[in-house]
């Protein structure tokens, strides 16, 4: 209904002055400016030229993460990761944009008739530990770690959800995140679909990209990634998968002479979730590489690795469950030149 028909309705009517002011505040507030909600995430619909923190945004990183386009990290924010899902999830269209038509969005929302938010109550699992406070810089510091779990559970919820810690937090003002049978809201993922079985696996050095295809060909899943550096590139050629290792402990090699690591010994750090290489290690036929999770999600696909191809720990999860020993690897595109180096955390050959 346009504007001016509503005002003029609103007008006629003998409401009370505050439901007339909240109904104009109402209509004349961007989406993205309005409160970040269940409601507003639930209902939001398509926007031309969204800004950060608009529920649309939200709303479409779990849609797409669900239909198994994952965005990396769910935080509420457009960015590189974001429009390259799209740009993937519009190629299995047959449409070559990184951007959301309304077709587009039609097909992406009519894939489930699930809320894209839900409300979760907090488990006694979800709280408890053991937490560490503080993960050390340095990976000589983290060997005389007992293990490497999650900080406090806050993180620990948002690794389940695939969620920032920061959208959480926006998502449920005031919520400290410790205290089983508390309700919160979280990213409804209860419909997200395994992969099938892996037939090939194609890791795109260039775009910073990893893709799971069917025996057949068919695309079964996509992920943002951190594919090698200028420093350390990741391997050309095909590769094949020789084993699958969850919780994996990591083995530093001082043969690897990473900055940052002054030991000229070999050391081994416990397994955890904040562990160099997250949950799950899938062991590559090129000595020492791998495909793995990583313990700093939100810059999947924003640093460089050291040439590994690093994915966010539940989408490494995700990519474990559908591939076996011998499945192919192949490795295509230049070598992405350092633009974030600046950021990086040197923590292995991963």
């Amino acid at each position: 209904m346009p504007m001016i028909t509503q005002r003029r309705e609103l007008a006629s009517a003998p409401l009370p002055l505050g439901i007339l002011l909240g109904a104009f505040l109402f209509i004349d507030l961007p989406a993205s400016a309005r409160p970040l909600d269940i409601q507003a995430v639930n209902g939001a619909q398509l926007e031309a030229t969204p800004s950060k923190g608009s529920p649309f945004i939200t709303k479409a990183q779990i849609l797409l993460a669900r239909a198994n386009f994952s965005p990396g990290e769910i935080d509420g924010n457009p960015g590189e990761n974001l429009d390259k899902a799209i740009a993937a999830f519009a190629s299995s269209q047959g449409v070559t944009t990184n951007k959301l038509t309304p077709e587009l969005w039609q097909k992406l929302t009519s894939m489930s008739d699930q809320s894209a938010l839900l409300e979760y109550t907090i488990s006694d699992d979800d709280v408890r530990g053991p937490f560490v406070e503080r993960i050390p810089q340095k990976m000589e510091d983290m060997k005389d770690l007992p293990g490497l779990p999650y900080r406090n559970p806050k993180e620990k919820i948002s690794e389940k959800f695939h969620i920032s810690p920061d959208l959480l937090a926006a998502l449920n003002p005031g919520q400290k995140f410790d205290t089983p049978g508390d309700k919160i809201v979280v990213p409804n993922l209860s419909t997200s679909k395994r992969p099938q079985k892996v037939g090939r696996i194609e890791v795109d050095r260039m775009g910073q990209t990893l893709k799971a295809f069917a025996a057949d060909g068919r695309l079964l899943a996509y992920y943002p990634a951190t594919v090698g550096s200028q420093e350390k590139p990741a391997p050309t050629g095909t590769l094949k998968v020789t084993a699958i290792s969850k919780n994996p402990t990591y083995r530093y090699n001082p043969e690897y002479a990473f900055k940052g690591v002054r030991t000229k010994k070999p050391f081994t750090i416990k397994p955890g979730p904040n562990n160099p290489v997250g949950v799950v290690w899938i062991a590559l036929s090129g000595e020492g590489y791998g495909i793995h999770g990583t313990p700093e999600p939100s810059k999947i696909s924003k640093t460089e690795s050291h040439g590994c191809v690093r994915l966010t720990n539940w989408d490494a999860l995700q990519l474990a469950s559908g591939v076996s020993k011998g499945t192919p690897v192949d490795f295509i595109g230049e070598q992405k030149s350092p633009t974030v180096a600046k950021h990086r955390r040197q923590r292995g050959r991963r």
